[in-house]
């Protein structure tokens, strides 16, 4: 059950990402714990400020490609878990582009928050993508 509520943290990141949603991207994040994050050609960012700040200016930003997450795979050690991904940016034009993804959370009570994001370029083939998984989204059940 606990790998299941972590796909489902992370789902939860993707969706605030895709739905350009603040308020929910900050409800993921950690409030009590040190964050840091990687955005793909940025240097390190750490702190909840700076993090939140990159993401403010990231959801507000019109011409952001639209993103999904492809073949999760959480590894749990504890009350810390990593997710691995495949991020598939989509473009105005319809073109794709894959991104590698590591995202790490941290148990909060029952729930499970970020504590960690970086992605960065991958050269994969789509179809191996498809192999790995069918798209949707874990579930609680």
């Amino acid at each position: 059950m606990s790998e299941q509520a972590v796909l489902f943290a992370s789902s939860a990141f993707y969706a605030a990402f895709a739905g350009r949603d603040l308020a929910a991207m900050d409800r993921i994040w950690a409030k009590d714990k040190p964050v840091s994050c990687t955005h793909p050609g940025w240097q390190p960012l750490r702190g909840r400020a700076e993090v939140m700040a990159s993401w403010r200016s990231i959801l507000t930003n019109a011409g952001a490609p639209r993103i999904r997450s492809r073949a999760e795979h959480a590894t749990l050690y504890g009350d810390l878990a990593v997710v691995t991904c495949i991020e598939e940016l989509a473009g105005e034009r319809g073109q794709k582009e894959f991104l590698t993804a590591t995202n790490v959370f941290v148990r909060a009570g029952s729930l499970w928050v970020m504590v960690h994001h970086q992605a960065g370029p991958v050269n994969i083939d789509p179809r191996a993508i498809d192999e790995e998984d069918d798209g949707a989204p874990p579930s609680m059940n």
